[in-house]
């Protein structure tokens, strides 16, 4: 990896670790410092509310409210909200540091491939997360709350069903960020656009075990909702790898040319 110091020169081992040191603690100060903020977000602001929208259909019996069950349940609900919300806050933050440790490590064409895919990534995390939210949610409660409702009556706890939310949220999100880990990979040569085509099967498989494991409950609906664009952001992905390895074969012509006409 190249250091700062010059274009040729080498960082020493320990250099690499210092970075890397300081790297990580400006990322820790960066949760820390978003999770706060958002901790006076979700106290100040209806964000509980806004996340208990959903369910709010069903809490008649309870008079619209969920319940607790310990006196500092609300105080540890708060804080995994903001934690939540600090993470993906602070996320663009610890990306850079980390697109900043390994970026002297790649080559030119690899970093232009890359540094367009961080940005698709924030685009397919919030809409992974507005798919959970609008779609995935109201149609998993829908389904978990009408089994045995004749004979149960629900009394939901506020600690379970925002653990529930936030899972089922920040899953949906990064599981759309498949197409950026793919780019990724494809650019610094590790996957290729032909294994990809030959593990479809596979990686079918393999995405409706994740659908089914983030969408509790509810193998039909909400499973269904999440394999839709899961199978069609693989299918991105394949396309993005292609257009990765046109783009150095194009490199490759050229400096084959360039070469021959020296």
């Amino acid at each position: 990896m190249k250091s700062l110091r010059g274009p040729n020169a080498e960082m020493p081992f320990l250099d690499h670790l210092e970075e890397l040191r300081w790297r990580i603690l400006w990322a820790v100060i960066a949760l820390i410092v978003t999770t706060a903020l958002s901790m006076a977000v979700v106290m100040n602001f209806d964000v509980v509310g806004l996340l208990k929208r959903p369910i709010d259909p069903f809490l008649v019996a309870e008079g619209g409210k969920l319940v607790y069950l310990g006196p500092t349940d609300p105080i540890f609900i708060i804080i995994k909200i903001a934690l939540s919300m600090g993470f993906i806050l602070s996320s663009p933050i610890i990306f850079y540091h980390v697109w900043s440790f390994l970026s002297p490590a790649l080559l030119p064409r690899e970093r232009r491939a890359i540094v367009p895919a961080l940005y698709l990534g924030v685009i397919l995390f919030a809409a992974g997360v507005m798919l959970a939210y609008f779609v995935a949610l109201p149609f998993t409660l829908k389904f978990t709350m009408s089994l045995l409702d004749d004979s149960l009556a629900p009394q939901i706890t506020a600690g379970l069903y925002f653990s529930f939310v936030l899972k089922l949220l920040l899953g949906f999100g990064v599981l759309f960020e498949m197409p950026v880990v793919v780019l990724i990979l494809t650019s610094i040569g590790l996957v290729t656009s032909k294994f990809l085509r030959s593990k479809r099967r596979y990686a079918i498989a393999g995405m409706a075990v994740a659908a089914a494991l983030i969408t509790p409950g509810d193998a039909i609906t909400a499973t269904l909702v999440l394999m839709g664009p899961l199978l069609l952001l693989y299918e991105l992905s394949i396309g993005l790898a292609r257009l990765v390895e046109r783009g150095r074969e194009r490199s490759a012509e050229a400096e084959a040319i360039s070469e021959a006409t020296l």
